[in-house]
């Protein structure tokens, strides 16, 4: 993934122009420009859209309990975390500002499809293809861990060698890619389906689900100091954020699929080429 970004960024910086975003081919909306806020015009679903995607870039919150409960010293997991959110803080504003810079209101989601020239564009993508499959087994693997225990509870196969424990395992794994490849047919946009994801699970996951536990830690002395009196506060404000992200901003992600598919997009399940 980083020989992918480092190559996007070359190829985005020495093109003469990029190749087209959501408004058409380029020059469709003039030379490229940047901007640091939404220009007149832009909708209500597209500035939600938007704040979806990034929201799902910052919050891998629910893989952070699976990762301690397997790590040998799980009293290191706030180093690992430190390192983690550096590491992050680079990657999703320094490329992307720079990608920006030279793609400006011809950016797309992801914005390997926004290159002009071709031979850029699959040598990027070329770079992704693996790294976007880890991330995806990643994702099940935790996905289908939190189902399976939940099925088989502290039964003997939860934790051995079974035949019941490993069928279960198989079945499981099985629905989940399934679902995910039906949900990757239907959605025609990558960035529909993130801001879909952002919308239903990080809504709850990134901001929901620590205020609630928040609560749970602190419930009968929420207010007692003026620390702690501050981050109950705070947390009050998260839940609100996941709450607005979930109520509009999953009606945003659901209206901007249906603009999607009233303007001629590819059907569903369609056999139709897509290679660049």
């Amino acid at each position: 993934m980083g020989l992918a970004i480092l190559l996007f960024l070359v190829f985005a910086g020495t093109e003469k122009a990029p190749g087209y975003g959501y408004n058409g081919d380029y020059p469709t909306v003039g030379e490229v420009k940047t901007y640091a806020f939404p220009p007149a015009g832009t909708t209500w679903v597209a500035c939600m859209n938007a704040v979806l995607n990034i929201t799902f870039l910052w919050v891998p919150q629910i893989l952070f309990p699976t990762f301690i409960s397997e790590m040998e010293r799980p009293q290191d997991f706030p180093k690992s975390l430190a390192v983690l959110a550096g590491i992050s803080a680079f990657l999703f504003i320094v490329p992307p500002s720079i990608g920006f810079r030279y793609l400006g209101q011809y950016a797309t989601a992801p914005a390997f499809g926004s290159l002009g020239v071709v031979a850029y564009k699959k040598a990027s993508f070329a770079f992704v293809i693996v790294p976007t499959l880890v991330i995806g087994v990643i994702y099940a693997n935790v996905s289908s861990k939190f189902i399976y225990f939940r099925i088989m509870g502290k039964s003997r196969h939860a934790h051995s060698n079974t035949v019941v424990g490993w069928g279960v395992w198989i079945a499981v794994m099985a629905v989940i890619w399934i679902l995910a490849f039906i949900f990757a047919e239907i959605i025609p946009s990558m960035g529909d389906f993130l801001s879909l994801l952002g919308a239903g699970f990080d809504s709850f996951f990134g901001f929901i689900f620590f205020a609630v536990a928040y609560w749970q830690l602190y419930r009968g002395k929420l207010f007692n100091g003026a620390g702690r009196s501050v981050m109950t506060v705070l947390h009050i404000f998260v839940m609100i954020c996941g709450l607005f992200l979930l109520g509009p901003g999953l009606y945003a992600a659901v209206e901007a699929i249906i603009a999607d598919y009233s303007t001629g997009t590819t059907p569903a399940f369609s056999c139709k080429n897509m290679s660049i």
